[in-house]
């Protein structure tokens, strides 16, 4: 792939910070992202994974186990899980109890869809696992749009169920879009009301969002707004790397403030693809395979691309701009797929340089995200619940469509 050109070591201004060292990489990462499958019941308009159908090359439940145990040998101390819906997977607890046994902790994200009050009892007793349940917005009409008819009220109920187990601080992790933007206090309201921790992330045009991504990203005024706004409850909100490029407003913003990719972040996909981003799934981001020799050690650390990753980088003509220091040029993958060069400005730059970029390149040649999982039907719109088509008989024609939610009790 053809990354910015790679330039001498900067001096290190301020060699105790932690961003210092974590850009160039570690031996193991800090935030592993496990998309266990492409299968969900819903069709989110944004999905950074374009999901919705099983793929029948899915790591096996024994596959799985292996990467735990590579992990745990890595001292990875949790993984964030999420997919597709993770929970439709038949072997999904089975998982989350061999990494909480192996000392590797569990955050998946879920759409709240098997949430009962039976799961969340049981999710309350561990010390070891977090939930992050998927809402994109405060309201029904704004979330709905985006996630599909009846998600708000499966989130909300799941929510109800979690907070009435007496588990604390689950999260509510939110895209902020053109149309919830203005929604940020609801949802601080939403949080406090079931106890939760709101977390705040950026819409990337990955997967499906690259077809919405004009739609739907927020307005340079709705940026700005939004920085003001963490600036007062940052403490409070988690918002992990997403936000980093707004740094250039002012003073730096909670979170990690670089793009990690390759560094201290990766994604693991369902068919054991490791990718240096989990918002850039294409071939130029692809780093191995943890079905390899070596495993997925050997691609964390040995990979090439990760290599490259890891080298200083020159920033461009971004290294002139008196916000580089803060910003470092944006996100790698809302450039590469907006057809923007990875030496060049963030799409969404706060100085308007991005906006100035992207009248001078020609989108429809800008790259594609990797392979589509989206439901052949017209699931986009429909109820929660739905069905997938099953041979005579009622046995699935492909593994990789049988229903989601097969075994599942609807309340």
């Amino acid at each position: 792939m053809a990354l910015a050109p790679t330039a001498p070591r900067r001096p290190d201004r301020s060699p105790g910070r932690l961003v210092d060292h974590f850009q160039h990489g570690l031996d193991a990462p800090i935030c592993l992202t496990w998309e266990l499958t492409y299968a969900c019941n819903l069709a989110c308009v944004h999905c950074l994974s374009s999901s919705g159908r099983r793929d029948p090359r899915e790591l096996t439940t024994a596959e799985a186990k292996a990467v735990i145990d590579e992990l745990e040998r890595m001292q990875v101390f949790y993984v964030n899980i999420g997919g597709g819906e993770p929970t439709v997977r038949s072997d999904f607890w089975e998982l989350v109890d061999y990494a909480t046994a192996h000392r590797v902790g569990v955050k998946f994200s879920t759409n709240g869809v098997k949430i009962t009050p039976e799961v969340a009892a049981r999710l309350a007793d561990s010390d070891y696992v977090d939930v992050q349940i998927s809402l994109d917005g405060a309201t029904a009409e704004v979330n709905d749009a985006v996630r599909g008819q009846g998600s708000y009220a499966t989130a909300t109920r799941a929510m109800r169920y979690l907070q009435e187990a007496g588990f604390r601080d689950f999260k509510i992790s939110v895209v902020v879009t053109r149309h919830n933007a203005g929604q940020l206090d609801a949802f601080q309201a939403l949080a406090d009301r079931y106890g939760a921790q709101l977390r705040l992330t950026r819409l990337r045009p990955s997967g499906r969002g690259a077809d919405v991504w004009d739609e739907l990203h927020p307005t340079a005024e709705q940026q700005e707004s939004l920085y003001h706004w963490l600036v007062e409850h940052g403490e409070r909100v988690l918002t992990g790397d997403s936000f980093f490029h707004l740094s250039a407003y002012g003073s730096a913003l909670p979170g990690l403030n670089l793009c990690g990719a390759g560094r201290v972040v990766c994604l693991i996909d369902p068919v054991g693809d490791v990718y240096a981003c989990p918002f850039a799934i294409h071939d130029n981001f692809l780093a191995g395979n943890v079905r390899d020799e070596g495993g997925f050690t050997r691609v964390w650390r040995e990979s090439e691309l990760f290599a490259e990753l890891r080298r200083p980088q020159t920033g461009g003509a971004c290294t002139q701009c008196s916000a580089y220091d803060a910003c470092r040029g944006g996100c790698m993958a809302a450039k590469f797929f907006t057809g923007l060069p990875l030496d060049g400005p963030d799409p969404e730059c706060v100085k308007g340089h991005g906006e100035a970029a992207l009248r001078s390149v020609d989108r429809t040649a800008a790259p594609r995200p990797g392979a589509d999982h989206s439901h052949k039907g017209p699931v986009r719109g429909q109820p929660v619940s739905l069905g997938m088509p099953v041979m005579p008989g009622g046995r699935p024609d492909r593994f990789c469509d049988e229903s989601p939610l097969a075994g599942s009790k609807q309340r």
